[in-house]
């Protein structure tokens, strides 16, 4: 065992999250801003790259902090540790609503695959990297371009996923067809590549965009309602736009339309 052994537990429903408890000297690393609560005596550390034993060294810390610079990540992770006697606890939250997912990435063999921005946090130990696809059609039009996040190690690493999260385990041969954006990872042994969803009306009228995923088994592929980017679509597509006026001002009721609608004072 590389990494920490660490304990946890997960709370709430909508906005979950991670309690992890940490022996003495156990530590755990995590995103920057992830953050939520701890316990008096946990010593937190801000750190070049993963803290794992491939960053060890001064050139190793550098390619580190390289690698999640290529991932659209922070110079910086946070590493939290227990130096005192006693078990401590550390909590993390996740970014929006959605679920927290944990991977016991001795269950697959070492290695997990996920979306670059997914990761929430792990145990000290467990190496953060990048994914390089093999596969032009992938790197062009899967959304996350040739880059996708690996975890790897022997402890417990833990993911966000948007809104509802499935849990799809594939058997060989066995292929889905997603949404580029609502994957959240897969183990490495899944086959994942681009498909161009074809037709004219498809195509223009469709609205969902003009390629998918396809991933193949055997493997478990974990899969998110609803992507952040989607939210954040939704969310712009709502806002006032010139002048100040909302969506609904337009309609053919007008004010009235706004006092029917209830509360507007956000």
């Amino acid at each position: 065992m590389t990494a920490h052994e660490i304990d946890y537990t997960i709370y709430g429903e909508e906005m979950q999250y991670v309690e992890i408890e940490l022996d003495p000297q156990e530590g755990v690393v995590a995103e920057a801003g992830s953050f939520m609560m701890m316990d008096d005596g946990i010593k937190m550390e801000t750190i070049f790259g993963d803290g794992s034993q491939n960053d060890s060294g001064f050139l190793g810390k550098i390619l580190g902090a390289g690698k999640r610079i290529l991932t659209g990540e922070s110079l910086f992770m946070t590493a939290f540790y227990n130096n005192v006697i006693g078990k401590r606890k550390v909590s993390f939250a996740s970014p929006y609503p959605g679920k927290i997912i944990p991977i016991n990435l001795t269950e697959y063999r070492g290695k997990f695959i996920c979306q670059k921005d997914a990761f929430l946090c792990a145990a000290k130990g467990v190496s953060i990297g990048i994914e390089f696809s093999k596969r032009l059609g992938r790197g062009l039009f899967g959304g996350e371009g040739f880059i996708m996040q690996k975890l790897e190690g022997d402890g417990m690493a833990f993911v966000h996923a948007g809104g509802t999260m499935a849990k799809k385990v594939l058997q060989r041969g066995e292929v889905l067809r997603v949404d580029t954006g609502c994957i959240v990872g897969f183990t490495q042994e899944v086959d994942y590549d681009i498909e161009f969803i074809g037709g004219i009306k498809n195509t223009i009228f469709g609205g969902e965009g003009l390629f998918y995923a396809k991933l193949q088994g055997p493997g478990t592929v974990y899969v998110q309602s609803l992507p952040f980017s989607r939210l954040a679509g939704r969310v712009l597509a709502s806002a006032p736009q010139g002048g100040g006026k909302d969506k609904g001002e337009g309609s053919i009721l007008g004010g009235l339309g706004n006092i029917l609608d209830g509360d507007n004072r956000f």
